[in-house]
């Protein structure tokens, strides 16, 4: 548990650093989407808040730099930076036309739009036109808002649970949870991360983890990462709404997202580290970019719609962060950005594509440069380019066997025995009407009837689909047997939200679910209320100051709940595991070797231990397990271990209860904390002997 003193220390610190962030965003939407106003303004901000988060942890962890206090000063630096640089900008009256002077190609002379200095930066004293008109609000979006607050009152009822217990998903325990706590202990983002030898995780993008790692760094705690899957949740809720807005059918987006957020596919989101709904908020809030431009430039033909770059930059950023969080949204994401660079005007859509890449790259490539920095191949499951042969570590994925939904597509007993049950248990018994109305959704954005911007979105939503069906993973497990398939439902996830946000947009409905919903700041006809009636900038950095006082009074309690409780008495694995973990909790400042998969709670209640799972490095980034006890003993030794943890993952019938590491370990001196099927914990006080193996 944390003192009040480190408690708030903490809570101040969290603060300064998303207050810079937001003063250094804020500064760049206005740049990049000068007359978006509203919720999408917000949304917009907000992303670029969490890539400056990001863009501060990898630049100071690529030199292992990534610790509380040069972070803090990064931040200091690059908020004030930039939001200075925005504010001399407006002040000089130099920000032009997004429409012309932002897409002006070499060599075409376009008409300079010089704005009054004044008018430059009106958005930030005034509010967008239809916003002063009344707040009336109709049954249809009060049921909408109903659903998405059940959705996420259903979403924070997991969270709660985990408060209680710790994350205990198989791959919060497994990746997420080691490689935030990793980042935190040794300030580096730049190297490797080793851990269990599968699927070469290693290699994962790792922006979620990133940002649970700066929880760590401001609490020194995990205290926040049970409670981040929640902010998500919400994130997408506004970006569905977003999604809808310049098509005048947001609440029927938001709903219709809740609903598809809320399948049983991501219930393992809730209260844990997993990153398939941080992918999702960011994949969403693209889209919703992507769409904005409908409502910057509304009185223009539907089908010519123009791109400024500052706007496709935005739209990049979100698709890059979208593929820095998560292999699968690799392909919508490139589908977004060639989408945009398409339907700019004739001339500039290079000019679009490259600055929509680039941004997109600021937002992900990180994790692949460094990829390429370690292994020549910024994929390294990919080993074969047609003839080409690329580089890439010399040893089977491990883990469950890779097979595809498509390579079962046509094969009647696996769907009978296990897509038909995994759709029923993953989407609930309503899955037939689920999918057919996200693939609707998508198919109607790509009709004759819509505009450009909208058929890019239809597109990503099929990529993100398509994605699902060739994914390694999507139907894991032996050969007719796909175990993984209900699991690899959330690959689909991505797919069944966006679809279902997009189904309100399509010209075939909107227009009449626009009439059943119009909300207040839609209807030109109603009486606009006095601005003096409406609440200022000083009211409403007073409200959110008093929203951030009542969360850390709340907060204080909760995080002495939650370290008391945190694998104190778990029950999520194998009788031996969980004695271990919570045997775990009382550990600190100690080496620990260990042969589980499931690693994160071996990191103790304050993250203090170094865990590791011994294995070998290999050319091109490899790392393999040691066969043979000679080699084992050689590599504690050289680890300088103080406990070792040999177990195995799980109980199978005909095999030893041991692994064979916990012979290896056994040695005069060694002493045993703990021995409970399939995992014997050792504590070493002195090195073992290599040449006593028998």
């Amino acid at each position: 548990m944390l003192g009040p003193g480190r408690y708030l220390l903490g809570a101040v610190e969290l603060f300064l650093l998303v207050g810079f962030a937001w003063l250094g965003a804020s500064g760049l939407r206005r740049r990049a989407l000068s007359d978006v106003y509203g919720a999408t303004a917000h949304l917009a901000t907000a992303v670029i808040a969490l890539a400056i988060l990001l863009w501060a942890a990898e630049l100071l962890g690529t030199f292992g730099w990534f610790e509380a206090v040069p972070y803090l000063a990064a931040m200091v630096v690059f908020g004030v930076g930039i939001g200075v640089l925005a504010r001399g900008s407006c002040r000089r009256g130099g920000v032009l036309s997004s429409r012309y002077a932002l897409l002006r190609a070499p060599g075409r002379v376009e008409p300079r739009v010089q704005a009054p200095p004044s008018a430059a930066c009106a958005q930030r004293r005034s509010p967008h036109p239809d916003a002063t008109h009344g707040r009336g609000v109709d049954v249809p979006t009060l049921i909408a808002f109903a659903i998405a607050v059940a959705a996420a009152i259903h979403f924070a009822a997991g969270v709660k649970t985990r408060l209680s217990t710790g994350m205990t998903g198989f791959d919060s325990t497994w990746y997420h949870g080691p490689f935030a706590a990793g980042f935190f202990q040794s300030g580096d983002t730049w190297g490797l991360h080793f851990i269990a030898p599968q699927f070469l995780a290693w290699f994962y993008p790792a922006n979620s983890e990133v940002l649970h790692g700066v929880g760590m760094l401001a609490l020194g705690r995990d205290l926040l990462s049970p409670l981040l899957n929640l902010g998500w949740f919400v994130g997408c809720l506004a970006a569905a709404w977003c999604i809808g807005r310049p098509y005048r059918v947001a609440p029927w987006s938001m709903a219709l997202a809740a609903i598809a957020l809320s399948v049983p596919a991501l219930s393992d989101q809730a209260g844990e580290a997993r990153n398939d709904i941080v992918g999702i908020f960011f994949l969403l809030a693209g889209v919703a970019f992507a769409l904005a431009q409908r409502e910057r430039g509304s009185h223009l033909p539907a089908s010519g719609t123009a791109f400024a770059l500052g706007p496709a930059a935005l739209v990049g950023l979100s698709a890059g962060l979208a593929a820095g969080t998560k292999l699968n949204f690799l392909l919508p994401a490139a589908v977004l950005v060639a989408g945009i660079a398409l339907i700019a005007p004739h001339g500039r859509r290079w000019w679009t594509f490259g600055v929509a890449a680039l941004a997109s790259l600021t937002g992900g490539g990180y994790w692949y440069l460094r990829n390429l920095a370690h292994t020549g191949n910024p994929l390294p499951w990919v080993k074969h380019l047609g003839p080409i042969t690329l580089p890439a570590p010399e040893q089977a994925l491990g883990g469950r066997e890779g097979h595809s939904v498509l390579g079962y597509v046509t094969d009647g007993s696996v769907w009978s025995d296990w897509f038909l049950p995994g759709f029923h248990h993953g989407l609930t018994i309503f899955w037939p009407l689920l999918l057919a109305a996200a693939i609707t959704g998508l198919f109607l954005c790509l009709g004759h009837r819509s505009d450009s911007a909208i058929r890019v979105a239809g597109a990503v939503g099929l990529a993100t689909v398509l994605a699902w069906l060739i994914a390694p993973t999507s139907a894991s497990g032996p050969d007719g047997l796909p175990r993984g398939f209900e699991s690899g439902l959330r690959y689909l996830a991505p797919a069944l939200v966006l679809g279902l946000a997009l189904l309100p947009t399509a010209p075939q409905l909107r227009n009449r679910l626009a009439s059943l919903s119009l909300t207040s700041w839609l209807r030109p006809h109603m009486c606009p209320k006095p601005r003096s009636q409406r609440m200022g900038g000083r009211g409403l950095a007073l409200l959110a100051a008093g929203i951030a006082l009542l969360l850390v009074a709340v907060g204080y309690p909760i995080q002495r709940h939650y370290l008391q409780s945190r694998y104190a008495d778990p029950t999520f694995t194998t009788p031996g595991l969980n004695a271990a973990f919570a045997w775990a909790q009382d550990i600190s400042d100690a080496r620990i070797a260990t042969t589980s998969t499931r690693q994160y709670p071996l990191f103790g209640r304050d993250l203090s231990n170094h865990v590791a799972y011994i294995g070998e490095e290999q050319p091109h980034g490899g790392f393999t397990a040691p066969t043979t006890c000679r080699r084992w003993r050689q590599l504690l030794n050289e680890g300088h271990y103080d406990y070792v943890i040999a177990s195995r993952d799980r109980l199978e019938p005909n095999k030893p209860p041991y692994p064979p590491t916990a012979r290896w370990t056994a040695a005069p001196g060694v002493t045993t904390i703990l021995r409970t099927p399939p995992t014997v914990v050792y504590e070493l006080k002195e090195p073992l002997d290599p040449s006593a193996c028998k």
